[in-house]
């Protein structure tokens, strides 16, 4: 069943290194410290303060922490993704903006769904102001040119004028002629000019690893403000998660619930009942906790509700450990691991 948001939430005693702040919502959110977020003690303060707070029905802003990118913008740690092979729902962006209070869409070109997302932005009514929205060049539009085009293109297709994230999709070229370095870096000069002139308010990588985010150190000027990667209980990739903290590149999860491998394993199933939450709700949960930007994608509404009900409950020491043992390596989607 279904746990309703906590209408009433005992307000916490910030530590030091909170602040309250908002991300242009009309409700307040909580500001954690990148750099202190990574330590024991502050992921133990970011769950602490991972909770809804005040009196609030789902019309406002859904209040959620943010987490700071190296240039100082504010990512909502929770968003909602978006899909293609049916993983797109004009009623279900609608109802996620208006009535879940969600304001952190994620997308890319290769889903097919930019012109249909800026639709439903428009009729949601939100200001693109309190929206954070996230983009994805595919490997097809790589080099200098051709990604300038195609992020232009993409946010006439959205109907934006900048993006306030985007990120190369895959570190492998598609194009013939040239290294899989060789294209990272062409491309990821363009990404520097679109976030110099403005039109990318921050820019990153999705999938890539160590030694890809190594090469772009060495051939660029701007480090990633973000890498987007697989992330759930059966894969943790916690040495990859380490070196994007030590280099500031906050780590995004996608694809928390495995594809729904995660639902029925006994360990998620008995600590939902311990805490009468969902299956999913605990994934989510744990990948909150742990302090990775979480953007679970749906198209039904009530799993879109239950997804956003993830703030009024904490997971003990105890559950997060038992569940960070869950990891086999498994991936669930595209695995990057022989790309040069």
């Amino acid at each position: 069943m279904l746990t309703p948001l906590d209408r009433k939430e005992q307000n916490a005693h910030f530590h030091n290194n909170f602040k309250i702040q908002t991300f242009n919502f009309k409700v307040h959110v909580t500001k954690v410290s990148h750099k202190y977020s990574n330590t024991a003690h502050g992921k133990a303060q970011v769950a602490h303060h991972c909770v809804i707070r005040g009196d609030m029905s789902f019309g406002p802003a859904l209040s959620c922490p943010t987490v700071p990118l190296s240039n100082g913008l504010q990512i909502p740690i929770f968003g909602l993704g978006t899909s293609h092979d049916g993983g797109y729902s004009h009623d279900a962006i609608v109802y996620a903006l208006t009535e879940c209070g969600v304001r952190h869409i994620d997308t890319a070109k290769r889903y097919g769904c930019e012109k249909k997302l800026g639709k439903a932005i428009r009729e949601s009514g939100i200001a693109r102001r309190d929206l954070w929205l996230t983009n994805k060049l595919w490997p097809g539009d790589y080099g200098y040119k051709a990604a300038k085009k195609a992020c232009l293109d993409s946010c006439s297709l959205v109907g934006v004028e900048s993006f306030d994230l985007y990120l190369m999709h895959w570190p492998e070229s598609l194009q013939p002629g040239y290294s899989n370095r060789e294209m990272r870096a062409e491309t990821w000069k363009a990404l520097e000019e679109l976030y110099k002139e403005g039109v990318c308010r921050a820019i990153g990588v999705s999938n890539f690893l160590v030694h890809h985010l190594e090469q772009l150190k060495e051939d660029c000027t701007v480090m990633p403000h973000v890498n987007q990667v697989e992330y759930h209980p059966f894969h943790q990739p916690n040495h990859l998660i380490e070196y994007c903290r030590q280099e500031e590149i906050v780590f995004e999860g996608y694809s928390p619930l495995a594809k729904g491998q995660v639902l029925s394993n006994p360990t998620v199933l008995q600590i939902a009942e311990k805490h009468r939450r969902t299956p999913a709700q605990i994934c989510i949960r744990w990948s909150i906790q742990n302090g990775v930007v979480t953007i679970p994608k749906s198209i039904r509404k009530n799993r879109i509700l239950e997804n956003c009900q993830v703030f009024g409950f904490q997971l003990e020491e105890g559950d997060m450990a038992v569940l960070g043992r869950l990891h086999d390596g498994r991936h669930v989607t595209w695995d990057p691991t022989n790309v040069e």
